[in-house]
């Protein structure tokens, strides 16, 4: 049996990226997919006083596993299943990369824009910039307005 292909979501604790979540796990459900989610957690650049970076550390870490757990949640919901989870550490952009370059059985990356700043977010607006975002594979790539409700959601996924 081949691996179904997945759909991959970026967990930032931001709305549009929930509702980028919710619009992917849609899409799976309804195409035979699964979701992954993945959090990346900056390294803390505080080296002054050693335990004051690692309790920095180890708080990002937490709310990145929280923030983790609740998005697989609202997928769950919508698929029944529970989607894999991964958290790394480094810039969002590098996790993303690598995370990418990995696992052949991502297939699409489902990215929420911000429709509430002129800055729809920094990987939407790399794409925008034309460089794309990975270099050794291409992958599409579907950008979903962060102000959808559920019900267009529903409509469009």
């Amino acid at each position: 049996m081949s691996t179904p292909r997945k759909f991959l979501v970026i967990a930032d604790g931001s709305d549009e990226s929930r509702v980028a979540a919710v619009f992917a796990a849609r899409r799976a459900r309804n195409s035979t997919g699964v979701v992954t989610a993945m959090a990346a957690v900056e390294p803390a650049n505080f080296e002054h006083w050693l335990g004051v970076g690692e309790a920095m550390r180890r708080e990002a870490t937490e709310a990145a596993e929280a923030m983790l757990e609740s998005l697989a949640e609202d997928i769950e919901a919508e698929t029944g299943e529970r989607p894999e989870l991964l958290l790394r550490e480094g810039a969002t952009l590098a996790c993303l990369r690598k995370v990418v370059e990995k696992d052949e059985a991502i297939a699409i990356l489902v990215l929420g824009a911000n429709t509430a700043s002129d800055d729809p977010g920094p990987l939407v607006s790399a794409l925008a910039r034309g460089r794309g975002l990975f270099t050794t594979r291409n992958i599409p790539v579907t950008v979903v307005p962060g102000c959808l409700t559920r019900d267009q959601i529903k409509a469009l996924a």
